[in-house]
């Protein structure tokens, strides 16, 4: 009889654990669902990612939704990326030849995803400089499988 008082307290213990924490998981997906202190905006506009120190690195991107702020951390990059800027990727097709009169080779890339909303070119074009370096075929590991 004393079992099955503790099965019974058990049972109730475990349903109400269930319940709790089924409510706490409803009350997380409604605050992702809005965002941070989003409200009931879904249209958020976000401005360009404007670095913290110089003009590349860690820094802050602004958003608007109706009456509503908010600010996002970003990160502007300090590469070639940074004529595009990281919100617009890219998906691009292979090197060209060497241009002897620029010594620069180029590639086109066509438009895969814009992030936050902005606004990107469809495609671009970007270019580097032409290697002189000729690969060398690779050699055999020495010392390794080879008796001596």
């Amino acid at each position: 009889m004393k079992m099955r008082g503790l099965f019974s307290t058990l049972l109730v213990v475990l349903v109400a654990l269930m319940i709790v924490t089924s409510e706490a998981g409803k009350n997380k997906k409604e605050k992702s669902k809005n965002g941070k202190g989003g409200g009931d905006c879904t249209e958020w506009r976000f401005g360009t990612c404007v670095a913290n120190n110089g003009d590349c690195g860690v820094g802050i991107r602004e958003g608007t939704c109706n009456e509503q702020t908010k600010k996002v951390k970003c990160k502007v990059p300090c590469n070639w990326k940074k004529d595009f800027g990281a919100d617009c990727k890219y998906k691009f097709g292979k090197w060209g030849e060497c241009d002897v009169a620029t010594s620069k080779k180029s590639r086109s890339g066509t438009l895969h995803k814009a992030l936050y909303n902005v606004d990107c070119q469809q495609t671009i074009s970007v270019s580097k400089p032409c290697t002189t370096k000729v690969k060398n075929k690779p050699k055999g590991k020495k010392g390794k499988g080879k008796g001596n």
